[in-house]
């Protein structure tokens, strides 16, 4: 059968963070016999060339390259080009991993839309991906009409026959973004690319050593004599004008502006500072004219001007006063409407840890002229901050704890200006009401909930919270969308999160009292402190009684402030034991329910469900204390492992 998709994963030195990579490889959706994994070994000096060797000894859909170091990644991807012999070729760092059906889903939407490049949806554990770009999927996507410019890691699907047709390739020996090189060319020379954004399929890890190439300190030199090298194709295919100022504006908001901003510029040492601006400073004065920086927010602006007058002092005076800046998010209500989940907010920035107040009406600075000082800068910044405060914009996300999958939700906002004193300044407030679907949460497990704001010059993110504990919203668990999900606080922070088919005590069924339970005849009924949505939720029971177990349809619908359980016993089949009882869930799983059934001759009487014994007891102690043995000494043997490679 044609192979459909070849995987081609630069090797070099990775230790045990190249077995999740070839985990994720092996578990595929896609038939093993319609991918390939090509795995080039730059020269590992470790112990990854006989765990590859191994690996294709054992898989068909495996192979392995062996070549001496080359320095960087762009050989042995070239490299992995040439020994290809799919449709569509995906690139994987060795220590990151795919979703399980990435390249199916990839693939078939690449095919179905005739995608030269496919740019699946990323998660970053500890990194940072782009956000934007994937709001929606773009089936035809451009560089005009999506933030395509914003994702140039190389983690994306190409269709083989368009790299030949363009002979493009990766720059290779020992440098920097050779990446952005290809990336570029391709997006500007492809025919189409489409962007899938409804299934993670890319997950970038950083790995707890950071010991990952791009956390890795640069010479500026070097770093920004490659990066006009991108720059360079942009003025190879397009012409001068708005096109390529859009163009050229990731490239000088990214990698210099923001590199010159509040804590990330701080945190570097005071020398590396001067240096790395000197570099920025040379390439702005060289390859962007006025039009680049115009397209900026009103606090890049400021700091490209700065830049450009070539004055770092004010530069670091003005990074020093943007770590004071801080977006706050607070809950107005949390409730369950129809299976599903509003949340109301407030937003605002706050300076110093008290909410910003700003003149409600000061003339704006022309942007093309850098300010006199600090104070005339951070004036410029709350000018322009008030009058684009229409455009501000709220989002909700909820974002997977463990994994960093992350999803925007459907958003109503407003904005208002609150008087913040008798000056006649004001608070710049967005009030808004988001719409969380649980059938939008992909997977069981943790899910925080993430305020992003649009605002003036920033775009900050942070934790919905705190709640003050006095009026704290304490809406049930729901059964909606496939899913258990149970909103909650966070301790000590009083974050808001959901714990999506997790929480079993916490979903709060053993506030249910026996007598509240009726069991009349053959029928069961009772009145469940859970959510559902109109339609109501099929569910089951399991009933358990000395190794015996009947799993029983039921079903759940709306009743008052919660839901009615409705089920008909096999009455037959009870007689003359005590049951145990537990709701099956979707999942699936089995929550255990604070009452027991008494099958007899008289039918059935609801009492209290029986404590385990102290055996039983015991015994989920120990395996408690197993489990989290186990896991410390997993984590000594890959602190170790790390520290064997240092």
């Amino acid at each position: 059968m044609p192979v459909k998709v070849s995987v081609v994963v630069p090797v070099y030195n990775p230790g045990v963070y190249v077995e999740d990579c070839i985990a994720s490889l092996l578990r595929q959706s896609m038939a093993p016999d319609e991918y390939e994994v090509i795995f080039v070994d730059d020269g590992s000096t470790d112990d990854t060339p006989a765990r590859l060797d191994a690996l294709a000894a054992a898989e068909p859909r495996v192979s392995v390259v062996h070549q001496e170091n080359s320095g960087w990644s762009g050989k042995p991807r070239n490299v992995g080009i040439a020994a290809a012999g799919g449709e569509y070729v995906m690139f994987v760092d060795h220590d990151d991993h795919l979703g399980d059906e990435a390249l199916q889903r990839m693939y078939d939407y690449g095919v179905a839309n005739g995608a030269d490049v496919v740019v699946g949806k990323m998660a970053g554990k500890g990194r940072a991906v782009p956000v934007e770009l994937f709001r929606r999927d773009h089936p035809r996507a451009t560089l005009a009409d999506a933030p395509l410019i914003d994702s140039l890691t190389p983690h994306k699907m190409f269709r083989r026959a368009f790299l030949d047709d363009i002979a493009l390739r990766f720059p290779e020996g020992r440098r920097r973004l050779e990446d952005h090189v290809f990336v570029t060319e391709a997006y500007l020379r492809a025919s189409n690319v489409s962007v899938l954004s409804d299934y993670v399929c890319y997950y970038h890890v950083r790995r707890d050593d950071a010991s990952n190439a791009g956390f890795q300190r640069f010479d500026p030199g070097g770093y920004f004599k490659n990066l006009r090298e991108a720059l360079d194709i942009v003025e190879r295919y397009t012409e001068p004008g708005p096109q390529r100022d859009r163009l050229f504006r990731r490239w000088l908001r990214v990698e210099m502006v923001e590199r010159m901003r509040g804590r990330r510029l701080l945190a570097l040492p005071a020398d590396y500072r001067r240096e790395l601006f000197a570099e920025i400073h040379q390439v702005v004065v060289e390859r962007f004219g006025p039009g680049v920086a115009a397209g900026l927010q009103p606090t890049q602006q400021v700091v490209a001007a700065l830049i450009a007058a070539d004055r770092y002092d004010d530069v670091e005076a003005f990074a020093e006063w943007e770590t004071t800046i801080a977006l706050t998010a607070a809950p107005e209500h949390v409730a369950w409407r129809d299976g599903a989940l509003r949340v109301g907010f407030t937003a605002e920035y706050a300076s110093a840890g008290e909410p910003m107040a700003f003149a409600a009406a000061t003339a704006r600075t022309p942007p093309d002229e850098p300010p006199e000082d600090l104070a005339a800068a951070v004036a410029r910044v709350a000018a322009d901050t008030v009058a684009l405060f229409g455009r501000a914009t709220a989002d909700l996300l909820v974002r997977e704890r463990a994994g960093g999958a992350q999803y925007f939700q459907p958003v109503e906002c407003t904005r208002e200006e609150v008087p913040a004193g008798d000056d006649g300044r004001v608070r710049l407030v967005l009030r808004a009401t988001a719409t969380v679907d649980p059938a939008a949460l992909t997977g069981a497990g943790l899910w925080d909930v993430v305020v992003r704001v649009r605002l003036g010059g920033w775009t900050k993110e942070c934790r919905l919270g705190p709640a003050p504990r006095a009026n704290r919203p304490a809406p049930y668990a729901a059964v909606s969308g496939g899913h258990v999900v149970l909103p909650y606080w966070t301790s000590p922070h009083a974050h808001l999160a959901l714990d999506v088919d997790r929480a079993t005590r916490r979903v709060g069924l053993d506030a249910l009292a026996p007598h509240d339970v009726t069991a009349s005849g053959d029928r069961l009924r009772a009145p469940l402190p859970l959510h559902v949505p109109a339609e109501g939720a099929e569910v089951s029971l399991r009933l358990t009684s000395s190794g015996t177990t009947h799993d029983v349809p039921a079903a759940l619908s709306p009743y008052g402030s919660g839901a009615l359980l409705e089920a008909v016993l096999p009455l037959g089949a009870l007689r003359g034991a005590l049951w145990r009882v537990a709701l099956g869930t979707p999942g699936p799983r089995h929550l255990a329910l604070p009452f027991a059934l008494r099958a007899g001759a008289g039918g059935v009487r609801v009492v209290r469900a029986p404590r385990p014994s102290r055996l039983r007891r015991l015994a989920r102690g120990a395996r408690r204390r197993l489990g989290t043995a186990l896991g410390r000494t997993a984590a000594r043997l890959r602190a170790r492992a790390r520290s064997g490679r240092r």
